[in-house]
This record gives structure tokens, sequence and C-alpha cells, in this order.
């Protein structure tokens, strides 16, 4: 039987702010997680993902991030999803295990192992030792543009009906064939959450559960009333507003991520800095300028939902 961990609706990646000097902002780090789950209307957040830059964090930060996200959590109720990426199945466990132990943390979003190519074979035992061994409910991250090891539908659904396995960060890049083989033949207790932002409308229109949304660290609000417009079967509004919101996490992914993310948050004021951590360089200001204009965009999909 599967842990009950509710994974429908949104839920933002966090990006980890910096101060120019590139220390950790936790300040900063706590106002994004409570205004998320707060005025945004997330569902939950998930900590060191790839927009967090977790790649460039010391243990110890990582550690203070996801204090500061659990404690947001706690404080709404709302369950936290951690990224636990790594192509050593030992290392993964032992992460697992410490995480478990916290007692804060709902589910491991973990990605097939990147770089290392192990096959699908290899991909299923990887997940299989830590369903068994890990502790925690699994969320599993198929993004084979970074990892390099595509899994076809029925490795995803062999994965997915093991006991620990909860969900799917879907993020193949196309909602084609095989993305409709998912939605209609996943195990009953096993979410489906876009992960590619510019195409989340259709999947959601398709029958997703929700989203594990990178632009959604802007514009939370409209996001999460996207993916309630779905649900809703208000069908009008929610293409208005997922076209919108389309362009807008286009302009966000002009540039690696998170760069021009975070060039928009600190144009808001919300973060103390644009600074990202080598090997990825901050935006351009042409690019942070034209994500800022679509991000200051106002819909009146509500409103047109309500009437």
């Amino acid at each position: 039987m599967k842990p009950e961990v509710n994974l429908t609706g949104l839920f933002v990646p966090l990006v980890t702010p910096f101060t120019d000097d590139l220390h950790l902002a936790p300040d900063a780090l706590a106002c994004l997680a409570s205004e998320a789950l707060s005025a945004g209307g997330a569902r939950g957040l998930v900590a060191l993902g790839t927009t967090a830059e977790a790649a460039t964090l010391t243990a110890e930060e990582k550690r203070v991030v996801v204090r500061i996200c659990s404690d947001a959590c706690r404080a709404y109720g709302a369950p936290l999803i951690v990224g636990v990426g790594t192509n050593d199945t030992a290392a993964a466990i032992t992460t697992l295990r410490e995480l478990a132990r916290s007692g804060d943390v709902a589910a491991a979003l973990v990605p097939a192992p990147p770089y290392t190519r192990p096959g699908e074979a290899g991909t299923l035992a990887h997940f299989t030792a830590l369903a068994e061994h890990g502790g925690l409910p699994l969320v599993v991250y198929d993004i084979p543009y970074r990892t390099a090891q595509p899994l076809s539908t029925s490795t995803l659904n062999a994965i997915g009906n093991l006991p620990e396995v909860v969900g799917v960060k879907y993020a193949t890049g196309a909602i084609d064939a095989a993305t409709m083989e998912l939605l209609g033949s996943s195990a009953p207790g096993f979410a489906v959450l876009g992960g590619d932002d510019a195409v989340i409308s259709p999947l959601l229109a398709a029958g997703a559960h929700g989203g594990i949304l990178a632009s959604a660290n802007v514009r939370t609000a409209d996001f999460a009333e996207l993916i309630s417009l779905w649900q809703r079967d208000a069908t009008g509004p929610a293409r208005k507003l997922g076209a919108e919101l389309a362009r807008l996490s286009a302009a966000l992914f002009a540039e690696p991520s998170p760069t021009v993310l975070k060039g928009v948050l600190h144009a808001q004021g919300r973060i103390p800095s644009r600074a990202v951590r080598l090997p990825l360089l901050a935006a351009s200001a042409d690019s942070v300028r034209r994500a800022v204009d679509l991000a200051a965009i106002r819909t009146n999909a509500r409103q047109e939902a309500a009437a």
C-alpha cells in the first residue's frame, strides 16, 4: 500500500537566494517560502531542486535550506519535497534516511541516475533499492535532457508500482503519445506532475494532477489558479491564463535556469541579489527586462471563471 502523500496542485521549487558575495540569504528564503504557501496558494514546496542550485550548495547550506522550508511547511500544514539527485545509489539511500529521520519531509524528488546512463533496467533497480531502504516516499524526476537516461512508459509504470513511489515530475520536453499512455495507465496513488513550465496547461488539460514549476516563484497565485481552473473544467479561462503563463515561462527560461528567474525576483525586491554560483552566470539585462514585463501582467481569468 502506498503512503498517503497529497500531490495534487502546485509545488514551488524555490530558488536559493544569495547575497552579492554569494553567501546564503536565509531571511529572503524564508520570505519566499512563506509567500508561496500563504498569498501564493501553493500546495507545497520543493527544496534543493535544480532551481535551488543544489549542486553548488555546501552540506551545511543544504541543511539550512531544508530547515527553513520545513519551518514554513509546518506553519502552513503543507508538504515538503526535497531533491536528492545522485548517480550513487548507496549515497542516495544515506541521504534519504537522514531526511526521513527529520520527520518533516513528505517525499524526495529523485532523478534517474544522471550521467551514468545505467539503462532502464539499472534505473529500475536503483529506484527499487531506494524504495526498499531509503525510508521516504519517492517522486521520480523524469528529465532525460538533463540525465541522458530516457525512460519508457513501461519502465515508469514499473517504478510507479513500487510501494514507496508516489509520483513523477514529468519533464520530457514533449506532450506526445507516451505522455498520454502514462496518464492513462499509471497506478492508483501515483501522481503525474508537470515539470515543463511552458506546456503545463495542456498537460493539465490531459489529466495531470498538478505541477512542480520553477516559473511559479513568480506569479505563484496565477499558476495555482491555472491548476484549479483545469480541475474545475473552466476551459476558457484556463486556456487564456495558460497561454499567458506559457509566455512568461518562455521568458524565464530564455537563459539557463534559474538565472532569469533570480533576476526578476531581485528586480521585484524579493531577494537581495540576482547572483548565481559558477558555472552559472547572471542573466543579461535584456532577458530580465522582458521577463519582468511579463511577470507584471495581471490576468482577469479569475473574474471570467467566476462569471
